[in-house]
């Protein structure tokens, strides 16, 4: 049996990674819009890990004998200054998902709750890949800069990103 405080910490959790969904997709419509079709796949599959990130959390709290409530979803930003502004964003933002994943380990383990320890086991590993990934492409925009060949190359190696 999972207890309320952790249950309502992954509540919390749940609405996080549903955000960060709905923030990918925004970016996704950003870079569609920009006609960086390439950029918007890799948002979309981006938004696609993080709806099975909060399924995952959302299946442990009811195979915990918890109860999942659901809250509203913040409305996400619309617009950025350029690619590099999105994958900037994007790595502040994961690094923040890091941060509450971490703050969630703290709070299992004074809980003595072992198996929501061992299930955030996965997620902290998962945070690294997220935050190296995001940092990847924020270097590489910087060096691109504003050129356009660069900047179509990278979008044609984003638009190779399949799920899963």
């Amino acid at each position: 049996m999972i207890s309320k405080k952790m249950e309502d910490a992954i509540n919390k959790q749940i609405n996080a990674e549903l955000y960060s969904a709905y923030l990918y997709l925004s970016m996704a419509s950003y870079f569609e819009a920009s006609n960086l079709k390439g950029f918007a796949n890799w948002m979309k599959v981006q938004a696609s890990e993080e709806m099975e990130h909060a399924m995952k959390f959302y299946s442990f709290v009811n195979e915990r004998g918890g109860r999942v409530v659901l809250d509203a979803i913040e409305k996400p930003p619309e617009k950025w200054d350029s690619p590099l502004a999105v994958f900037e964003y994007t790595y502040k933002h994961e690094q923040g998902v890091t941060s509450a994943i971490n703050k969630l380990m703290d709070l299992a383990r004074a809980e003595n709750d072992k198996p929501t320890e061992i299930l955030l086991q996965w997620y902290v590993t998962e945070q690294v890949e997220e935050e190296a990934s995001a940092s990847e492409y924020v270097e590489k925009l910087k060096l691109v800069g504003s050129s356009g060949n660069g900047l179509m190359m990278l979008d044609h190696e984003l638009g190779m990103r399949k799920s899963g």
